[in-house]
């Protein structure tokens, strides 16, 4: 746990979440079709990885079943711990890809309520992508927070979990107990 003190005269303690919800179980926009041997990664689907001689033939199959306006590959780092990302991890050995992840036109359509994807609609999925991403990361890489914060007489006056990402500045815990870190 870490303890901060806030320029109000309150005392935010932050504590990792021990059983922190899968973000994979949420109203996502994007699909990660994932295989791993030991892992249950990403989405459920109805690919077999044994069906395909590699992934770019599994991406053809993909891209003629889901029609996607984006699909990138997903790779994993498998060393002391889990990660995830679109691009490749340096390590040969402890990773490699596991899968794809992409937004289907359709859905990308009905998300912004278009009939064409534009240049602008295109880098609005591609951020929401990336963004979901680095969500799941943060899940598997056990950087989800809680917090509790305590008034002046150190009594408790708010908790709350769910905060996905290890920045206070940018994982919305201080945005939630209004305050400025000392």
């Amino acid at each position: 746990m870490e303890t901060y003190k806030l320029k109000n005269g309150k005392t935010l303690q932050v504590f990792n979440e021990e059983t922190p919800e899968n973000p994979r179980e949420w109203d996502n926009l994007s699909t990660m079709i994932c295989f791993h041997r030991r892992y249950n990664l990403g989405d459920k689907h109805n690919y077999n990885h044994n069906d395909y001689s590699g992934w770019e033939e599994m991406k053809d199959a993909i891209v003629e079943n889901e029609s996607p306006a984006i699909i990138l590959p997903l790779y994993l780092y498998d060393h002391s711990g889990i990660t995830i990302s679109t691009s490749p991890f340096s390590c040969g050995w402890d990773s490699g890809q596991i899968g794809w992840v992409l937004i289907g036109e359709d859905k990308l359509k009905r998300e912004y309520d278009v009939t064409e994807i534009t240049d602008e609609i295109y880098e609005r999925g591609m951020k929401v992508l990336l963004s979901e991403v680095e969500l799941y990361d943060n899940y598997l890489t056990g950087e989800v927070y809680g917090f509790t914060l305590l008034d002046e007489n150190g009594e408790i006056e708010d908790s709350c979990s769910g905060y996905f990402g290890s920045d206070l500045d940018k994982n919305g815990i201080l945005d939630a107990v209004g305050g400025e870190l000392v």
